[in-house]
């Protein structure tokens, strides 16, 4: 592996460390200071709407300028807004912070999605890899994200069990806060370190132009209908799956931290076969079969008797989710042009961040005030519908590795 991925791989695993133990602590600790889940899914629409302007931004820029200023700026952001979180329980000041760094928002057990990083860094991965490698390196940076999102859920236990006071809870939720604060600012440093590789002479000509995708500009509109739909359950559920163990089962932070660890460690290995099925049923069916059976368990998780059954059952749809994940991702960046690559990825997932940041405030309602099943089950129909567009939109476009005629080069790796 090149020097410049070994990099990559490292700042991938603080970041997804400090997502994953922000993603357990954070809704658990504003319901602890007195949110309820309509207030929560406010605080989840502004974030969401941080994230998407911040993404589109980064996606657009950075085919401009580079990949790697955003790879260090963005960590830093979140370790900012990290330290805010440990220093004030001020809610004005919550929300702009997390807003501006994107923090707090997904669960733990979600492998450290790293949000508006991603498009940066998903773009520089492709740059550095052949394309008969990209399922591979995409699927083991997975991994990484997965091992990172363990430590990451471990360290939820030092925001301690039980269920404090909201005096109590800045006290005993600051070193959580300032730990995920350390870990991005980590990440952000290591990025220093990124060598891009050398553009092409029309592509340094182009660079100061930022413009909309247009070689990719078919492959867009039909991103933009899939993940439309999947945004929409994905804010109904994603954001709250933490909040919903604390309610449903009385779990504190601690204990939903160890179950998410348990999840992305198990799921760190089984992401493993991701590559080797994409190799034997293809890209766009291993995606549609995994994506259904993922949909599929979000009704029995939903109306599950104990913590041990539901976190079962999460862990089941995890497993399943995460091979699909890499795949997905790596799909998409091989039939986007490859000087549009970061841009298609953070305009694709646009429509999808806003329809995240407009579900929340749903879910919080029917939270409150009907059930704390039913927006489970109403995501479950939403991704059967997307999983169903999904392969009407892409099952007959294959990769460049799949295609009849490609015969993989061997690279010089330096």
């Amino acid at each position: 592996m090149q020097d410049d991925m070994k990099i990559v791989f490292v700042a991938r695993l603080f970041m997804s460390s400090a997502r994953a133990l922000a993603g357990v602590t954070t809704p658990v600790y504003l319901a602890l200071l007195g949110f309820s889940a309509f207030k929560l899914g406010l605080f989840f629409v502004c974030v969401a709407l941080g994230s998407a302007l911040i993404s589109s931004a980064v996606g657009l820029l950075s085919d401009r300028i580079g990949r790697r200023p955003f790879l260090i700026a963005l960590p830093l952001a979140a370790g900012f807004a990290a330290v805010l979180f440990s220093a004030t329980s001020d809610t004005t000041l919550l929300f702009v912070a997390a807003s501006v760094g994107t923090f707090g928002r997904g669960a733990g057990a979600g492998a450290g999605a790293v949000g508006p990083y991603q498009p940066a860094e998903s773009a520089l991965v492709t740059e550095l890899c052949a394309p008969h490698d990209r399922n591979s390196v995409f699927t083991r940076l997975a991994v990484v994200s997965s091992l990172g999102a363990v430590l990451g859920g471990l360290l939820a236990l030092l925001a301690g069990g039980g269920h404090p006071s909201p005096a109590q809870a800045l006290t005993l939720f600051r070193p959580a806060f300032l730990v995920a604060a350390a870990l991005s600012i980590v990440a952000g440093v290591i990025a220093l370190w990124i060598k891009e590789p050398a553009h092409t002479p029309r592509e340094v000509g182009e660079k100061r132009r930022v413009r909309f995708p247009v070689r990719s500009r078919a492959l867009l509109y039909r991103l933009w209908i899939t993940n439309s739909v999947n945004g929409v359950a994905i804010g109904m559920i994603g954001p709250f799956i933490a909040y919903w163990f604390y309610r449903r089962f009385d779990a504190s932070a601690g204990e939903i931290g160890v179950l998410f660890a348990v999840i992305n460690l198990t799921t760190a290995f089984t992401t493993l076969s991701a590559s080797s099925f994409a190799r034997r049923f293809g890209l766009v069916r291993t995606v549609t079969f995994v994506r259904t059976i993922q949909a599929l368990l979000l009704v029995p998780m939903a109306l599950a008797p104990t913590f041990e059954t539901a976190g079962a059952l999460y862990l089941l749809r995890m497993i399943v989710q995460r091979v699909g994940m890499p795949l997905r991702q790596s799909y998409v960046l091989a039939i986007a042009d490859p000087e549009e690559r970061a841009s298609v990825t953070a305009l694709s997932n646009l429509p999808s961040q806003f329809a995240m940041a407009a579900s929340p405030t749903l879910t919080g309602l029917l939270f409150d005030e009907v059930s704390l099943s039913l927006p489970f089950e109403l995501a479950a129909a939403l991704q059967l519908c997307n999983t169903t567009l999904f392969w009407g939109f892409f099952h007959r476009i294959l990769p460049e590795e799949e295609d009849p005629d490609y015969e993989p080069v061997d690279e010089d790796p330096d």
